[in-house]
């Protein structure tokens, strides 16, 4: 005689706490690869959110943070020749920030030495990685400011 197990789908809160640990883990990683660059993780982070130029305050906003905290981020960025501040063209009060070329190469560099994240999605299978992807790009517009 065959027995059939029942499995329920996991709860929303089982969900949540699923990501905020692979959330966690990831960024772990990160941190401990921007630190072999001499980088904090905000500071890697800040460069990872001006890939495409924005505003300091836009930026304070995608960081979680302070716009008078991003002033000292940018400013050790910029010290490193990593990122660029400008006047916006429109109005000269509004700082724009942007990536160098340099900052780049620097952020390449840690995503390649995220060795822990580069070992966990190398262990999934070509059909996991498409779920996964078609997964986050579902979710990640309902999580995303509006």
């Amino acid at each position: 005689m065959a027995t059939t197990a029942t499995t329920s789908a996991p709860s929303t809160a089982d969900l949540m706490e699923s990501v905020a640990a692979v959330a966690a883990a990831y960024f772990q990683d990160f941190a401990a690869a921007a630190a072999r660059h001499g980088l904090s993780s905000s500071q890697a982070k800040a460069l990872k959110a001006v890939r495409e130029p924005v505003p300091m305050r836009a930026l304070a906003g995608r960081l979680g943070c302070d716009a008078s905290n991003v002033t000292g981020i940018v400013d050790r960025l910029e010290a490193l020749g990593l990122a660029h501040r400008e006047a916006a063209a429109g109005d000269r009060r509004v700082k724009i920030v942007g990536i160098t070329d340099e900052g780049s190469e620097v952020l390449d560099r840690i995503r390649t030495d995220m060795v822990r994240t580069h070992e966990a999605f190398g262990s999934l299978d070509a059909e996991q990685r498409s779920a996964l992807q078609q997964l986050c790009r579902q979710v990640l517009p309902l999580l995303a400011e509006r």
